[in-house]
C-alpha cells in the first residue's frame, strides 16, 4: 500500500476519534465513529489474504450493527425528549441500547464475540490500532453517558467481560487471540467503575494502551505470533524477553509493575462505594488473566531450545526495526507504579 494512502488512512483514523471526543450532538458522534471503522477496513485487508478479508468483513458487520443501533437509540431519546444532546439521554430504552452497542463497540462481553477472530485475522501493527486506538471513540461515548446508564447494566458488563476474558484467553495458543482476550478482561475493569470514578476509567485506559503497545511492539520485534515460537526467543534476545515476560506481568497487574496500579485504585474506589462483593469477584476473576500471562512467561523464559515445537527456527539477521516506541512503551509498563499517589490525587 502506498505510504500515501496509508497516511490519508491514518489522517481518518484521528479525524474520526477526534470529531466524536469533540461532540455533544449524537448525530456528529456517530459520523465520527462511522469515519473511524471505514478509514481501518483499508488497513485490515491491505494484505489480501483470505483470513484478513474475512476479518475485515466480521468487524465491519458487527460495528455497522452498533453504529445503526446507536443511530436507532438516539433517535429514540431525541423524539421521547427532543434532545439531541448526549448528556440528555434519559430514555431507559435508549439508554439500554445505546449502552449494548458501545459495548460491541468496543467488544465488551457479552458482546465479545467478534474480537478473537478478528485480531487473529490481522498483522500485528494493524491489531494494535484494533485493541488500543478503535477503543477511544467509544469509550469517550461511554464516559459522557455514563452518569444517565443503568448501574447494574454496567456492572454487569464489567463482572462478565473479567470472567469472559480470563477464560477464554486459558487454552489459546495464538498470541492475537490471547491479546484479544486481554483487551476483554481489561474493559471490563474500566466500564465497571465508569459508574463512580470516571477519571479511573481514563486512567487505566491510558495504562493499558500502554502496555499493550509494548505487547505487540515485542511481538513484532521477535516476529512471532504463536506460543511455541517463543520458545527460542531467550537465546536470540535474552535482554527482550526478559523486558517482554516483564510487561506480562504487567498486564497480570503485578506489583511492583505499573499494571498493578489501576487494579489497586479500581478495588479501593469499589470497597469505597461499599460493593466489596464486586470488588472480590473481580480480584479472584483476574487470576484467571494472570494464569496465562504466566503461561507465556513460561515459554519465554523456562522453555530453551533445543526443544520439541515444531516451526521453523527464525534467521538470525539484522533487526532494522525503529525500538524507539518499544523503548518508550516498554519503560512506561515497567516503571510508572512510583506514581500512584500522583494519579490518585488527580483522580
Amino acid at each position: 500500500m502506498s505510504p500515501y494512502v496509508i497516511m490519508i488512512l491514518l489522517s481518518s483514523l484521528g479525524l474520526g476519534t477526534a470529531l466524536t471526543f469533540m461532540s455533544s450532538h449524537w448525530l456528529l458522534a456517530w459520523m465520527g465513529l462511522e469515519i473511524n471503522t471505514l478509514a481501518i477496513l483499508p488497513l485490515m485487508a491491505q494484505h489480501h489474504h483470505p483470513r484478513a478479508v474475512e476479518a475485515t468483513t466480521k468487524y465491519f458487520l458487527a460495528q455497522a450493527a452498533a453504529a445503526a443501533t446507536i443511530l436507532f437509540a438516539s433517535t429514540i431519546n431525541a423524539w421521547a425528549t427532543g434532545e439531541w444532546n448526549i448528556y440528555c439521554l434519559t430514555h431507559p430504552i435508549a439508554t439500554t441500547l445505546i449502552t449494548m452497542a458501545l459495548a460491541l463497540k468496543v467488544g465488551l462481553a457479552p458482546v465479545h464475540f467478534w474480537m478473537p477472530p478478528v485480531m487473529q485475522g490481522l498483522d500485528l501493527p494493524t491489531g494494535l490500532i484494533m485493541a488500543t486506538w478503535q477503543k477511544l471513540a467509544p469509550f469517550a461515548l461511554i464516559i459522557q453517558m455514563a452518569p444517565s446508564a443503568h448501574p447494574q447494566l454496567l456492572t454487569a458488563l464489567g463482572l462478565l467481560s473479567v470472567f469472559i476474558g480470563g477464560w477464554g484467553g486459558l487454552n489459546q495458543t495464538q498470541l492475537r487471540k490471547i491479546l484479544a482476550y486481554s483487551s476483554i478482561a481489561h474493559l471490563g475493569w474500566m466500564i465497571v467503575i465508569v459508574q463512580f470514578k470516571p477519571q479511573l476509567t481514563i486512567l487505566t485506559l491510558i495504562i493499558y494502551i500502554i502496555m499493550t503497545s509494548a505487547t505487540f511492539l515485542t511481538f513484532k520485534l521477535m516476529n512471532t505470533t504463536k506460543i511455541n515460537t517463543l520458545a527460542m526467543s531467550w537465546s536470540k534476545a535474552p535482554i527482550i524477553t526478559t523486558t517482554a515476560a516483564l510487561a506480562l506481568l504487567s498486564l497480570g497487574g503485578l506489583p511492583p509493575l505499573t499494571g498493578f496500579m489501576p487494579k489497586w485504585l479500581i478495588l479501593q474506589e469499589l470497597a469505597t462505594q461499599g460493593l466489596p462483593l464486586t470488588a472480590t469477584i473481580m480480584a479472584l476473576s483476574a487470576l484467571l488473566s494472570l494464569y496465562f500471562y504466566l503461561r507465556l512467561c513460561y515459554a519465554m523464559t523456562l522453555t530453551i531450545s533445543p526443544n520439541t515445537n515444531n516451526s521453523l527456527t527464525p534467521w538470525r539477521l539484522q533487526n532494522t526495526q525503529n525500538t524507539t516506541p518499544l523503548a518508550i512503551f516498554m519503560t512506561a509498563t515497567l516503571l510508572l507504579l512510583p506514581l500512584t499517589p500522583l494519579a490518585q490525587a488527580l483522580t
